[in-house]
């Protein structure tokens, strides 16, 4: 049984989640491993992003005991745009342990390398999955992206717990049980980075889904990859190799293998939990800090002041004018403008404005 634990605050730049077992923190990369039941063909996945969320979470390939974040672009902390009709990813998605899709390796049917990360996986049921979960799928089919000229492979799988597990096998029952899922997948790879500016996606195989037999074939290949990268023995195959963090606390041929004390002094060094500044939203508590910065009484002290965006046009006849001391990513203002409701208070070191929650967009 593994347990995720969240560090930091969601969708802020230093949210993390952790792996456990019942022995402490691990590497969900490197220590859960890719067989679940080998004999009934039964894989581990790690799920990185839910059904119908919108952030772009991923295991981080370059940290110590490679916890997942959020991924970053130019500065800024990615979202998936929704593609209509669709609502951010339309199946659990996530990647396999144990493995790894080797950049310097020309796959014969795509025709393109590697894209240097674990194999990813979207899984069809009906479950709504958590972030960070691990759990049994049944392998189906695979589809062959071609990412900006790299084969990024999409196992199609299915949480070996669902109802309609035993009835899939292969891909062909997947347009039985589930009729359109497979087109709208496609569809979804596609458009999906349309909304940034990215031209349209393609696909090996004219976006043909393979079988379960193929997808299986790949698995093996990445994981022998893998293998070779934890190893050690894959460094010669230059900067990809040597970039991801190999820690783990369980492979015994691996030169990064740690301790269990140091894998626990990672963890213990990371930051605490903190609400997610969409959840504290939601309460009407997200605070962000703020300075004073006009001449009004109170002038020159902090503020915590709930947040400016859920009311936009707050009528009053004394406001301040206050400045962004630390960053936060529920505002991308520099200056704010904030109801004063202080300005009889007597003098202290810090002040919060409780508003009540605005009914305007």
């Amino acid at each position: 049984m593994y347990i995720a634990e969240e560090r930091g605050s969601a969708y802020a730049p230093d949210y993390r989640v952790y792996f456990k077992d019942e022995s402490g923190p691990i590497s969900p990369l490197h220590d859960i491993p890719l067989w679940a039941d080998k004999a009934r063909r039964l894989v581990n996945m790690v799920v990185e992003v839910p059904r119908w969320s919108n952030a772009k979470m991923e295991i981080s390939l370059g940290e110590p005991l490679n916890p997942i974040k959020q991924d970053v672009k130019k500065g800024a902390l990615r979202f998936v745009s929704n593609v209509f009709p669709h609502h951010g990813y339309i199946w659990n998605y996530g990647a396999l342990p144990q493995t790894w899709e080797n950049p310097h390796h020309i796959d014969p049917g795509t025709q393109a390398r590697g894209d240097n990360d674990p194999i990813d996986v979207i899984e069809i049921g009906e479950r709504v999955a958590s972030r960070g979960d691990v759990y049994p799928v049944k392998i189906l089919g695979t589809l062959a992206l071609i990412d900006e000229g790299e084969t990024d492979w999409k196992l199609i799988a299915i949480d070996s717990r669902d109802p309609v597990a035993e009835k899939l096998n292969d891909v062909g029952d997947v347009e039985v049980h589930f009729p359109g899922l497979l087109r709208a997948t496609v569809e979804w790879f596609r458009l999906y980075k349309v909304p940034d500016g990215k031209p349209v996606n393609r696909f090996a195989f004219d976006g043909e889904a393979k079988d379960a037999e193929f997808a299986y074939k790949i698995i093996d290949e990445v994981h022998e990859f893998w293998r070779s990268l934890v190893s050690g023995d894959a460094s010669g195959d230059g900067a990809d190799a040597n970039d991801i963090n190999k820690m783990n606390v369980t492979v015994q041929s691996s030169a990064a293998r740690v301790e269990r004390a140091a894998a626990g002094a990672v963890l213990s060094r990371a930051p605490p939990p903190r609400p997610s500044p969409r959840a504290a939203a939601r309460r009407g508590q997200v605070a962000l800090h703020l300075q004073h910065i006009g001449d009004g009484d109170v002038a020159g002290r902090h503020v915590t002041v709930v947040c400016p965006q859920l009311y936009p046009r707050l009528a009053s006849s004394r406001s301040a004018s206050f400045r962004l001391i630390s960053p936060h990513p529920a505002s991308t203002d520099d200056s704010l403008n904030a109801v004063n409701p202080t300005h009889n208070a007597p003098a202290r070191t810090s002040l919060t404005l409780l508003l009540p929650r605005s009914k305007e967009p």
